[in-house]
């Protein structure tokens, strides 16, 4: 089917939007001051704002106009916050931050010591848990309403989850254990998207629900029809609300939901903000045992390119708010788009070669490669440790499958990791997307743990390749191997293969040898990956400071190149740079094989201390870090000089 043209939008007015009730609402209480008529017009305007920011500002940008209905009718019935929603991911929560007190610094969203783009409770405490991985509302909101219990309170729990994240192994265990519970309503956000399209039979199962005919006429009448009915009308409605499940049984006998003890509401509108503030006083008030409400929204509700074409807008640089046009913010090609190229090109003459995905199909560059070989691309949803098992079957049988995960995100198959893959010695290749820090994301997602959770598992094998050259060769290596191989690289652009020599000066069985880039004889700056080039900045600066620095590529993290290492630490004190955290990283490692060795060599290890690192640009991180070559330069320097 052949795509429309991106529709243009009328243009929006100049200067600053007039917003008569949004601008009055500091609070949730001042929703719940206002009429159930108002809010329609609290919802448009709250649209606008978005957009009209975001297009300054970029961030998570098609699912906050979708959950902006639904926000509003939250915060209108329920109080806010001593009845406490757990939002999931977070990335929708936009809407929830303006009216929670943080309209005012909206503009500093994302930004370096601004607000965080996911809810974060030192910000306020309408955030009731810090979040930013996708199938945790669930099991969150569960364990707020048990201790609430406990504690002999009535306040009510609200969980907000997309059809995404519904998949994902954790939220599934969460539902499973939340029979019995009163006051707990799960609200399930249903926009057919995580960020791609949802996949699976749970996917399948909620189009089932949302496009049963008899039932959607039902709904329609229910809906529509009966509330206009004078008098009478609103009690039927909520009377048929009440009992809807057991017309549901009967017409769509079939519903997961309620085989887990869960009464189910839906599908509903969920732009229809009167209607969810009915319906969700119904859940609140009426209804005594835990609650699952199905709201069919649309991503990018209200802004036609975004409703258009919603994988795109998920998340965004700066646009143009009257055409819809996104501003490219890079020049040159990412470690993401070249490792997808290099990965197709070996594809078309291996057929042993598949992708896996875990709902980041379009994030890890693999859509082309999906388009190439279809029968090869395998996207299994929000579901990491299916993918990294799912992967190791794969491997056991034959095939090279490449798992392209956020670094940040394969954490979570931790244990498949060691026991389904690492155990039986599987050629699994780890594909570590957005290793090191990644910028406005912020905190729960800098790819900064990797090295740590995977260095100590034997058999497995680490490279951090610097430049496409680097790059090819590793993969080309780790598709030869009998046992798993892990290749983190970030999220930049690739430098061009500037530096000399390169892998190919080996061949790709050395590429467990480090490259000797410059040769001093006063101390050598060990640096892995992109990190590399500021190594390489930092010793020309040193040269003015009287240092003489030797430069080593170490792309091989696991196995260490004890040979060289041995060379290096006969002449020289050694430093080693890595972003990644110090504890349990590659400088670790070198300090733990010069111990081994009995080595009174000085090391100095720099990398991210033992904190979490907010959000900002790679540049503000680097500097508050002391990465900068400037700054690398002055404290190696004073270091060497002490």
């Amino acid at each position: 089917m052949q795509k429309k043209a991106t529709p243009e939008i009328p243009p929006l007015p100049d200067g600053e939007r007039t917003l008569p009730l949004l601008n009055g609402i500091t609070l949730p209480e001042d929703i719940r001051a206002l009429s159930v008529d108002q809010l329609p017009q609290v919802c448009v305007e709250l649209r606008q704002f978005i957009v009209d920011h975001i297009a300054q500002t970029g961030g998570h940008f098609a699912s906050n106009l979708g959950s902006v209905e639904l926000t509003v009718a939250l915060h209108y019935v329920f109080n806010t916050p001593e009845d406490e929603i757990v939002w999931d991911t977070g990335h929708q929560a936009y809407p929830h931050k303006i009216l929670t007190g943080r309209r005012e610094r909206f503009n500093t969203i994302r930004q370096y010591h601004g607000l965080s783009g996911y809810p974060t409770p030192e910000e306020s405490p309408y955030d009731t848990y810090p979040v930013g991985h996708a199938g945790t509302s669930i099991s969150v909101a569960l364990g707020f309403a048990r201790a609430r219990d406990i504690n002999l309170k009535r306040q009510h729990i609200i969980s907000v989850i997309g059809d995404g994240a519904m998949t994902s192994g954790l939220a599934l265990e969460g539902l499973n254990n939340a029979h019995g519970m009163h006051r707990f309503l799960v609200v399930l956000n249903d926009n057919e998207m995580s960020i791609a399209r949802t996949t699976g039979s749970l996917a399948r199962h909620f189009s089932k629900l949302v496009s049963h005919p008899r039932y959607r006429k039902i709904k329609h009448k229910v809906g529509t029809i009966l509330p206009r009915i004078k008098w009478i009308g609103p009690i039927l409605t909520r009377w048929i609300l009440r009992i809807q499940g057991g017309i549901k049984h009967i017409i769509v006998p079939e519903n997961v939901f309620e085989n887990l003890g869960f009464h189910y509401l839906g599908p509903m509108n969920g732009h229809d903000v009167k209607e969810l503030v009915s319906i969700l006083k119904a859940c609140r008030d009426e209804i005594e045992m835990p609650v699952l409400l199905h709201l069919i929204t649309t991503k990018g509700k209200g802004f036609e390119p975004a409703e258009f074409d919603p994988e795109s807008y998920h998340g965004v640089s700066a646009f143009d708010k009257c055409t819809g046009a996104l501003e490219k913010t890079r020049e040159g090609e990412t470690y993401t788009q070249v490792f997808s190229e290099i990965t197709r090109e070996l594809a078309a003459v291996d057929d042993r070669i598949v992708v896996v995905s875990a709902a980041m199909c379009d994030g890890t560059g693999m859509k082309p490669f999906a388009r190439e070989f279809p029968r090869r691309f395998i996207d299994v949803g929000i579901a990491e440790q299916h993918a990294v098992t799912f992967a190791g079957g794969m491997a056991a049988r034959g095939m090279r499958p490449i798992v392209c995960i956020y670094s940040t995100f394969l954490q979570r198959g931790y244990d498949q990791i060691e026991h389904d893959v690492c155990l039986p010695h599987v050629p699994v290749i780890f594909a570590l997307d957005r290793a090191g820090l990644v910028g406005s994301d912020g905190k729960t997602h800098h790819g900064v743990f990797d090295i740590a959770y995977l260095r100590h598992l034997p058999g497995i094998q680490i490279y951090m390749p610097r430049d496409r050259t680097a790059m090819k060769m590793v993969l080309e290596y780790a598709l030869h191997q009998d046992g798993p191989v892990a290749i983190r690289y970030p999220r930049s652009i690739i430098p061009v293969d500037i530096l000399p020599g390169g892998l190919a000066a080996f061949g790709s069985d050395m590429v467990k040898r480090w490259e000797i880039l410059k040769e001093g004889n006063d101390v050598a700056i060990l640096a892995i990956g992109h990190m590399v080039y500021y190594a390489c900045r930092a010793a020309q600066l040193l040269e003015e400071l009287g240092v003489h620095a030797t430069v080593v590529d170490a792309c091989a993290i696991k196995p260490l190149d004890l040979e060289t290492l041995r060379q290096l630490t006969a002449c020289y004190s050694i430093v080693t740079l890595e972003d990644h955290v110090i504890a349990s990283g590659f400088g670790s490692a070198v300090a733990e094989a010069l111990s081994d060795e009995d080595s009174a060599t000085r090391l100095l290890r720099l990398g991210i201390p033992d904190t979490f690192i907010e959000h900002g640009t790679l540049d503000q991180l680097y500097t508050e870090l002391g990465w900068q070559p400037e700054q690398l330069a002055a404290r190696i320097g004073h270091w060497c000089q002490h």
